[in-house]
């Protein structure tokens, strides 16, 4: 697919956000995917991104919720990137994958399988050096590291709690997790 291409694809799924308001969409595996966005979900991001922006160098910026294609069949709209800051001013609906040098996902009902087992393998097709999956539905995170062409090699749980410190090529990020929020219907049901 082409540049101009994927574009239009953007237009249109741009369009599916404004019909459905309160909803995220991203192209998985050849599917449009369309999330709803919950209280703690936007309250993860929020947290989390206000940890992290005062730790990045000044060459660094974070975006949210906009689109990185990987290939025709997969366009990802990440809670949370990590990318130039030339690029970001460029403030545009889509970036290339490759921009991208830190991930986080916020695991949603809908979102488990994507954030856990799709999404880590195409980010790590990338070489993006750190992936977190901020998991309100558990009250953890995973930390996934060590990039290669099938995945991560590195991954570890970490109840929310404790400070998180992740050593990436931004340097040390510390994300105090005893503040990121809980679902208790769903932690009473696991």
């Amino acid at each position: 697919m082409t540049v101009s291409g994927i574009d239009r694809l953007h237009s249109q799924l741009s369009k599916l956000e404004d019909m459905f308001p309160g909803y995220v969409t991203e192209i998985v595996e050849g599917s449009i995917v369309m999330n709803p966005v919950r209280p703690f979900h936007g309250k993860t991001i929020q947290r989390v991104w206000a940890l992290l922006e005062d730790q990045l160098p000044s060459a660094w910026a974070l975006v949210s919720d906009v689109a990185f294609p990987f290939d025709d069949a997969n366009e990802f709209c990440p809670d949370i990137a990590v990318i130039p800051v030339e690029a970001e001013a460029e403030n545009r609906s889509a970036y290339p994958a490759d921009l991208i040098e830190f991930v986080a996902e916020v695991v949603s009902p809908e979102s488990v399988r994507r954030d856990y087992e799709v999404k880590p393998r195409w980010y790590a097709s990338r070489g993006i050096a750190n992936y977190l999956v901020l998991d309100p539905l558990k009250g953890h995170v995973v930390t996934m590291w060590n990039p290669a062409s099938d995945g991560y090699r590195g991954r570890d749980t970490i109840p929310y709690g404790p400070d998180l410190t992740v050593d990436s090529p931004l340097g040390k990020l510390t994300l105090a997790t005893r503040r990121l929020p809980v679902d208790p219907k769903a932690r009473a049901s696991s």
